[in-house]
């Protein structure tokens, strides 16, 4: 007896593939609305101690100064002071400086937004999309890492050990010639001496090439493979303190990213004041200690003081800022400004044993700073602000004095808390965006999509009349996904050549209903009723727009790599675009189709 064979339904769709198309619709419609809303301007207050501030008190005070606070929240140890108009937010955190101990431990006072949504959409979990520095207004720095000054601290160090490794072996006579910042001649006297430090290279250096010179010279260089690898680690330990500096100025949502091979780029949305951190991003202040030598005594050499009057110290620093945990300033008993240290553990046990060997002697305090000179040249400045005598051992937590006035402690403070930089680093390019500018470049941007998206849905529902108003659903459904995912993703920014990306998008989603819409016409033309036309004129587009779209993601997938800023926001937009128009061009329009057209076996029906 002769099996049946199953009778295949055409346009059928299983129940869970509109479970699954319409649920991925409400989430992302609930994701894209807290956009329609946007943000507030706030003040965050935050105080790690968890002794979070009075809303009565804060309330009153900014009352009492005309400020209108929209609402006041607290979540866990932050307090958001939630602002009606955005213009007052500088004057609001200058209030609120105030009446908040900001030099108390872990208490900061930051500019944000705030999601001006309902709270139950918050609630979920939905937030607005961010906004990019072209869309908000403040301003973009491009730093320059200078890695040939850690190209020569590393020359330098070598140069020590090696002078008193050969000390150690009765060498004398021999003497160090730089070349760049990465290559070393060792002179010297003898083959046997010229053999120990070839050993003592090998052994301690494996990093340094060596290669013979003129009779027993040594020439030393860095290899590639190590400069590649040290200018890798310098860049992203900048990037790490440039992050931190940032979170110390108050300052949230900023975008801090490399750039090239030794270049870091901020991005500071919503910034106010420039100057202020130019000030503190471009610094490489560090603080560093010295043991007070008399001249002969050792490796010395000499550090101008405040006046310019030298100070011979030792060559090699006690301690570094790079055990600073922590720095605040205060005036001290006698009325002049100081700054607090707190050292880590492994800093800690240095300057104790160093201060229980030499009570009684001097120490002194040394100021490095970087700067770039009129010929693009990295130039040093190094002064020491303090002469101290050690009166007793010291331990992890100790004040020091002479850094200037009260303000000027509290600027070296910060800096000191936010870590000093492995190498120095320049600003080399500056961009301030206005927030008026911004705004008029969010009008501009939406009007072009909304041109775009009007006259595309026009265009379809007079030309493909009923699957024209089916293009249209796609459409827009399209556009609600793409500003839900845009939302869902974490790091992800609007920018103004991503909003290029979206008019882009509504092309490439119309174009995929175009190729559907036409294969279903030629199937028609072939003499095929309406349902068997629809389900070939799928089925034969899908690899012609598969195809289209794959060559499109590649391309856009590429931009976002190697691409910075702008480019990645338009990579970004272009990419998620091309997802959604697929998924609403064949999957949402063909569920729809296959509802309504999916069962008519007509023939020669226009639609």
């Amino acid at each position: 007896m002769q099996r049946k064979q199953p009778i295949q339904r055409l346009n059928h769709y299983s129940k869970w593939k509109y479970i699954v198309l319409i649920t991925t619709l409400v989430i992302l419609l609930l994701s894209a609305i807290p956009t329609w809303y946007g943000e507030d301007a706030a003040v965050q207050i935050t105080n790690k101690d968890g002794q979070i501030p009075s809303i009565v008190q804060l309330q009153n005070t900014l009352t009492d100064q005309g400020i209108i606070v929209k609402r006041i929240e607290q979540k866990g140890d932050k307090t958001i002071v939630i602002l009606q108009d955005e213009a007052q937010q500088a004057a609001a955190k200058n209030v609120l400086a105030t009446v908040i101990d900001e030099d108390q431990k872990g208490t900061t006072l930051a500019l944000s937004l705030a999601p001006a949504a309902p709270a139950w959409l918050q609630n979920m979990g939905f937030e607005p999309i961010k906004l990019g520095l072209d869309l908000r207004g403040g301003v973009q720095f491009l730093l320059d890492v200078d890695v040939n000054q850690v190209y020569q601290a590393q020359r330098n160090e070598l140069a020590d050990s090696l002078k008193q490794e050969l000390r150690d072996e009765r060498i004398r006579s021999v003497r160090f010639q730089k070349e760049g910042s990465d290559s070393l001649v060792v002179r010297l006297p003898s083959e046997e001496a010229s053999h120990a430090a070839r050993e003592f290279i090998h052994k301690n250096y494996p990093t340094w090439q060596v290669s013979n010179g003129d009779d027993f010279d040594l020439k030393l260089t860095l290899k590639e493979t190590e400069k590649v690898a040290v200018r890798n680690l310098t860049v992203q330990q900048n990037l790490q303190t440039m992050r931190s500096r940032i979170e110390e100025l108050g300052i949230t949502e900023a975008l801090v990213q490399r750039q090239g091979e030794n270049r870091i780029r901020i991005e500071l949305p919503g910034v106010q004041d420039p100057a202020a951190a130019k000030n503190v991003i471009g610094a490489t202040a560090s603080l560093a200690f010295y043991a007070v030598k008399e001249q002969g005594t050792g490796s010395t050499m000499e550090v101008p003081d405040e006046n310019g009057r030298p100070v011979r110290v030792g060559r090699k620093p006690v301690l570094s800022g790079d055990h600073i945990v922590d720095a605040r300033a205060s005036l001290g008993e006698m009325g002049m400004a100081e700054v607090n240290i707190v050292l880590d553990s492994s800093g800690g046990k240095i300057m104790s044993e160093f201060s229980r060997h030499n009570v009684g002697k001097p120490m002194a305090t040394s100021y490095n700073e970087y700067g770039r000179n009129s010929k693009g040249e990295t130039t040093q400045s190094n002064k020491i602000i303090s002469v101290a005598t050690i009166q007793s051992q010291l331990g992890s937590r100790f004040r020091i004095t002479g850094s200037g006035s009260l303000q000027e402690s509290q600027e070296l403070a910060l800096l000191l808390r936010a870590g000093s930089l492995t190498a120095p680093v320049t600003i080399v390019e500056e961009r301030t965006i206005g927030p008026t500018l911004g705004a008029e470049n969010i009008q501009n941007g939406f009007a072009a999509l909304g041109l775009g998206l009007g006259l595309t849905l026009l265009f379809m529902a007079v030309w493909y009349r009923r699957l024209g108003w089916v293009a249209n659903i796609a459409l827009v459904g399209n556009m609600v996904m793409l500003f839900g995912l845009l939302a869902l993703i974490p790091g992800a920014v609007l920018t103004l050549p991503g909003i290029a990306g979206l008019v882009l998008t509504v092309g490439m989603a119309v174009d995929t209903n175009v190729l559907i819409f036409e294969r279903i016409k030629d199937k028609q033309k072939e003499g095929r009723t309406l349902a068997q036309a629809i389900d070939r004129g799928f089925s034969s587009a899908f690899g012609t727009i598969f195809d289209a779209n794959f060559t499109t993601m590649i391309t856009a997938v590429v931009l976002y790599t190697i691409g910075n800023g702008p480019i990645q926001g338009f990579a970004l937009t272009l990419g998620l675009g091309l997802l959604t128009s697929m998924f609403t061009g064949i999957f949402a329009s063909r569920a729809i189709i296959n509802l309504v057209w999916g069962r008519d076996s007509r023939h020669d029906v226009r639609i």
